[in-house]
């Protein structure tokens, strides 16, 4: 089964076990790919170097002077962590970017944002060729500004949930796990909803029952179901989330 799981800083809490799922995912013969994100480590290193973070509607101002660091954090910094602790756990791992083989080509969002990419197309031949090599693609968002016959190589940095979404749907992953730091979606009394269509999840949005920060996540979700079978919206924090998810225990909110 190839499984996307979305990785966010804010959903790796104390005794995580996400690192283990992964890799006894891998060793039972699952073929795992990793989007991970890494916003507050990137908000850590610009207060570092002096350089003001800015957000516009909840997305962040990238600028020339804060690209570089972007780039760094999140290619370099988080990526090879995350590929380090897999492999240290008995997994096999290799660590990309999106401009890495092109895979993700994007146009710029909003000029506003400054370089900030909004999906265009993705190119799966690299991680591909990986996960037949039996090695778990590790990928941070970070996009080439261009279209699939193009690009002057400039970098651009692209969320990771969308980024996360349009890379499961263009993999036709059998299944999309978003790990995040809540229980799943909830209903209006605040408890959490096992299972979703994609209508319903629609409708919640709409009647304001979803609101705030899980309207993009539920958004990813309902992108990655255009290629992917079913979508999970799981707590991260929750040990094993990752392997009950794959093995069909009720954890968090299921859609499809």
């Amino acid at each position: 089964m190839r499984i996307l799981v979305k990785v966010g800083g804010n959903a790796l809490g104390e005794g995580d076990t996400t690192v283990d799922d992964l890799v006894d995912l891998q060793k039972q013969g699952h073929s795992p790919v990793v989007v991970h994100g890494g916003g507050r480590t990137i908000t850590e290193w610009l207060d570092r170097l002096g350089i003001e973070t800015r957000f516009v509607d909840g997305i962040r101002v990238t600028d020339e002077d804060s690209i570089d660091v972007v780039v760094g954090v999140l290619a370099g910094v988080m990526n090879k962590h995350l590929v380090g602790s897999i492999n240290a756990a008995g997994g096999r791992a290799a660590g990309l970017a999106g401009a890495d083989g092109g895979i993700l080509r994007a146009r710029i969002k909003d000029p506003a944002l400054g370089l900030v990419g909004e999906v265009v197309h993705v190119d799966t031949t690299v991680p591909d060729a990986l996960l037949a090599a039996q090695c778990m693609p590790v990928i941070a968002p970070i996009a080439l500004l261009g279209d699939a016959d193009s690009t002057d190589g400039t970098l651009l940095n692209v969320n990771a949930d969308t980024a996360a979404a349009e890379i499961g749907a263009a993999m036709k992953a059998d299944r999309f796990v978003f790990l995040t730091d809540v229980p799943g979606v909830c209903d209006a009394e605040g408890e959490p909803i096992p299972q979703l269509t994609t209508e319903r999840a629609r409708e919640l949005i709409a009647s304001g029952v979803i609101t705030g920060g899980m309207i993009p996540k539920i958004e990813s979700c309902l992108r990655a179901l255009e290629g992917v079978t079913e979508a999970h919206i799981a707590d991260g924090r929750r040990p094993h989330v990752l392997r009950d998810s794959a093995t069909g225990t009720t954890v968090g909110t299921r859609i499809s």
